[in-house]
């Protein structure tokens, strides 16, 4: 790991200091996740990633109705209805 510096606000270093207690872990292992996270959020899938999130879809849910892939516009336009 890379030892930083960097100036916070009091009230961000004391939510930090909350949530690290809470936890049970230090303040840097709190921002470390806090950063992490927003890089997570950041990222843009991959097209192999977005192919295996669908892959993983099928057969997951299941309907009675028989004919969505035929008539899916008129249910989304029952849901939703006219645009």
């Amino acid at each position: 790991m890379i030892r930083t510096q960097v100036q916070l606000e009091k009230a961000q270093i004391e939510y930090i200091k909350n949530v690290a207690e809470e936890e049970g872990v230090s303040m840097a292992e709190v921002i470390r996740r806090s950063i992490e996270l927003l890089r997570e959020s950041r990222e843009k899938p991959s097209k192999r990633e977005l192919m295996l999130r669908s892959l993983n879809a099928i057969g997951k849910y299941e309907s009675e109705e028989t004919d969505i892939a035929i008539n899916h516009d008129q249910y989304l336009d029952e849901i939703y209805g006219t645009w």
